[in-house]
């Protein structure tokens, strides 16, 4: 029997369309198992309740991250953010934070700043002592609720709140614990600090810092005579707006040292040792001068990190920085950083 006729080799198209077939495949399998890690890697035991609070100055848009299980009561740790435009989860840079402290029999509590989101108020009309305001309000909400165990309350907050929790831990002896990561301590000092700071990293000129420094000095005399943005404009300073101008007028006297003097509650202090915002010396001095009850606080430098405590490694290429926050943001934080603050907050519970 004649073997069969053998089929007629494929015409190019159509190896060519089998070969764009076969590559699609493989895109998306790559695509969904990529977007399956992404998605695994964005989501946190926890369960997130949008809450309004009342008792400020205007009612306060919020998040409460409770542990993924449990009726409570849980304990609660109380989130101050630091300067900017920031939502309640600080953007999502909360949520591996609050999966921690859940983990730890906590929930926490976190709000939009007046203005951001469509929250009532603008943040840049506020003061440190309108910020340590609203903190109290979300502080009695939460002790009005069945699932918040009102023994167990702390505060944490980080950079420009660190003008905020002494004030309020100053005036609430009953919180549980006080948690301060990158905080200065006097506005001034902490600017001039930044400015010189930044300029070693980009290794500025002799010229060029004696020029930053004649800006300051230019800045500090025109709101030393509360002089108007107009003025602002006229001198020659610039990447300011008038609201914000407003802010810094509002707040650069600011210190912590006489408030921080008053707390009595245990304190961790979080210290990263490439910050570029804060003096940490400064700050570590002034903590230990001043917090001086036996065991009263703790104080934790990390190596590898940024202000923010985002490792120093990733913070410095923006490429990183973005592919970590997408990828793996548990990641993004130093070493010890999360497990760290978790364990202080279970250490407060033991008697």
């Amino acid at each position: 029997m004649p073997s069969p006729t053998p089929p007629p080799p494929l015409r190019p198209r159509r190896r060519r369309a089998r070969t764009l077939v076969a590559i699609l495949a493989v895109l998306a399998l790559i695509t969904a198992t990529v977007g399956g890690w992404i998605v695994y890697q964005n989501t946190y035991d926890l369960r997130e309740e949008r809450v309004t609070i009342a008792g400020a100055t205007h009612p306060l848009h919020g998040v409460l991250a409770l542990p993924e299980h449990g009726n409570g009561p849980f304990g609660l740790v109380v989130f101050v953010h630091g300067d900017g435009p920031k939502d309640a989860t600080g953007e999502t840079f909360y949520r591996p934070m609050w999966e921690s402290f859940a983990a730890a029999g906590y929930a926490s509590l976190s709000w939009d700043k007046p203005g951001i989101n469509g929250a009532p108020g603008d943040w840049l009309d506020q003061s440190m002592d309108d910020r340590a305001a609203e903190t109290h309000a979300a502080i009695r909400w939460a002790r009005a609720r069945p699932d918040i165990d009102a023994s167990r309350i702390g505060v944490w907050g980080a950079s420009q709140a660190g003008w905020v929790l002494p004030k309020v831990a100053a005036q609430d002896p009953g919180l549980q614990f006080m948690i301060a990561v990158s905080p200065a301590i006097n506005w001034l000092q902490q600017g001039r600090y930044n400015t010189l700071a930044e300029l070693t990293e980009q290794n500025a000129d002799p010229a060029q810092v004696e020029a930053a420094l004649a800006r300051r000095e230019t800045t500090l005399a025109l709101l030393a005579r509360n002089a108007t943005f107009a003025e602002v404009e006229a001198a020659g300073i610039t990447g300011m707006t008038a609201r914000r101008w407003r802010f810094i007028h509002t707040n650069y006297t600011a210190d912590a040292t006489a408030d921080l003097a008053q707390v009595r509650i245990p304190v961790l202090l979080i210290l990263a040792d490439h910050d570029l915002n804060v003096d940490i010396a400064d700050t570590e001095r002034t903590y230990r001068a001043v917090l001086t009850g036996p065991g009263q606080l703790q104080v934790q430098h990390y190596r590898d990190a940024r202000h923010s405590l985002v490792r120093k490694s990733i913070e410095d290429s923006t490429v990183r920085s973005y592919l970590v926050a997408i990828a793996a943001p548990r990641r993004l934080f130093a070493d010890g950083f999360l497990d760290n603050q978790a364990h202080f907050v279970g250490q407060s519970d033991s008697p």
